[in-house]
């Protein structure tokens, strides 16, 4: 994971320096145009004992094992917890939000994109999750620690993930989601951080020093922000008002 980590660093560096020698500027922020789909980090996850994928079970319904179920209720479970820290930004959550393929419900499924994980078609030493939440303006380092730590907290408590959706969440009505318990991630960064805030598992993972200058650094950015008048703000409102 640490190498992996390293290499998320390493990859930016290169790209970045290489789009300043040819004149260009390249950005890893997560929405920086209206109306485009934006930069995702779609993170996939298996764990291995040796040589074998211990997600992967070919008796199994789906031929996922009990392992690979319980990891996913785990990165359910706590998927508002660490959203703060995969996804950091005030802009994170202008691509989280319906109708741009990022997901913003909190479901698995086999075979569609809406939910939050989704397991690819795969299997034996390929089988794995997708987990398509973060962004590219983490910091690699504490987002893989808390989504590898969530799913590790899945298959000690055997936490359920529930039946896959495999239904379209975005069509769905908002009692049909209701009824399919289908939750939704945070809808801005402040809502993030107060879920952060919730959740004791992230917090242990992160340590108790950089839990609390994350979330003093993260709230100083957004009382910043929500200071700031936009563009659209002018626009919408002083010839009306």
């Amino acid at each position: 994971m640490l190498t992996t980590a390293d290499n998320i660093g390493t990859f930016r560096f290169v790209v970045k320096n290489v789009a300043i020698r040819n004149g260009l500027h390249a950005t890893f922020m997560p929405k920086p145009i209206y109306g485009i789909n934006g930069s995702g980090m779609h993170t996939h996850m298996s764990l291995f004992s040796n040589d074998a994928n211990l997600f992967y079970d070919a008796k199994a319904p789906r031929q996922l094992s009990p392992a690979c179920l319980h990891y996913i209720g785990g990165i359910l479970r706590h998927a508002k917890g660490f959203c703060a820290i995969t996804n950091p930004l005030v802009n994170s959550y202008k691509r989280l939000v319906p109708g741009y393929e990022a997901p913003t419900n909190i479901a698995w499924s086999e075979k569609n994109r809406s939910p939050l994980v989704r397991v690819p078609a795969a299997r034996g030493t390929s089988t794995r999750i997708e987990l398509r939440m973060p962004d590219p303006s983490c910091n690699p380092y504490l987002a893989l620690a808390v989504m590898l730590r969530s799913g590790l907290d899945g298959i000690e408590k055997k936490i359920d993930p529930g039946p896959p959706v495999n239904k379209n969440i975005f069509e769905m009505s908002h009692r049909e989601r209701r009824h399919l318990r289908i939750g939704e991630l945070p809808g801005n960064l402040s809502e993030a951080l107060d879920e952060l805030e919730k959740d004791e598992l992230v917090r242990d993972t992160l340590g108790e020093h950089t839990f609390s200058h994350f979330i003093a650094a993260k709230r100083e950015e957004w009382f910043d922000y929500i200071k700031h008048v936009s563009r659209w703000e002018v626009r919408r409102y002083l010839g009306v008002y």
